[in-house]
């Protein structure tokens, strides 16, 4: 009964839905730009700046966000983040994670707990790390919030060896 209640009251004030995928974004169209704003809970690297593209460590793969994209909300993996700029130029980051927003109008949000440039990582501290983090986790008691902390930090340096090229086994 509530059901149909609710369908009725739905099918008479709701407003037909549309979809506009395949319409060209405004604020970007015929520029070949996109907007992005990549933003750390402590500063904000980027700010509605023009760029060419960014390719995003997606949790369900790797995927390029260009100018017209389609909307798209994506949780991001512990990766490597590159913007391309428009002079060409490659940007690369490592992020732990995070999520990335495509709205319509050629502009991405992206929103990251930490980021580095990949430049400036030490690829002996990061294979150090990663040893260190996998001695933790083979001695902690299997289940505890120790293993999980440590299993964290394995993963987590295992991503930030292969954004470096490192082989991590």
């Amino acid at each position: 009964m509530m059901l149909s209640n609710l369908r009725r009251v739905v099918a008479s004030s709701a407003a037909p839905l549309r979809r506009h995928l395949s319409t060209p974004a405004a604020s970007a169209a015929g520029t070949g730009l996109m907007t992005l704003n990549f933003n750390l809970p402590q500063s904000t690297l980027y700010d509605a700046a023009p760029v060419r593209s960014v390719v995003v460590p997606g949790a369900m793969g790797e995927y390029e966000v260009t100018a017209d994209h389609v909307p798209i909300v994506a949780e991001l993996r512990a990766g490597a983040m590159t913007i391309r700029h428009e002079d060409g130029e490659d940007e690369k980051y490592f992020v732990p994670g995070g999520f990335s927003l495509t709205h319509e109008g050629s502009t991405t949000d992206i929103v990251c707990p930490e980021a580095v440039k990949i430049d400036d990582l030490d690829p002996a501290a990061v294979s150090a790390n990663y040893e260190a983090a996998k001695s933790r986790a083979a001695s902690a008691e299997a289940g505890s919030a120790e293993a999980a902390e440590a299993m964290i930090e394995v993963e987590v340096n295992k991503a930030m060896g292969g954004a470096l090229g490192l082989s991590m086994a």
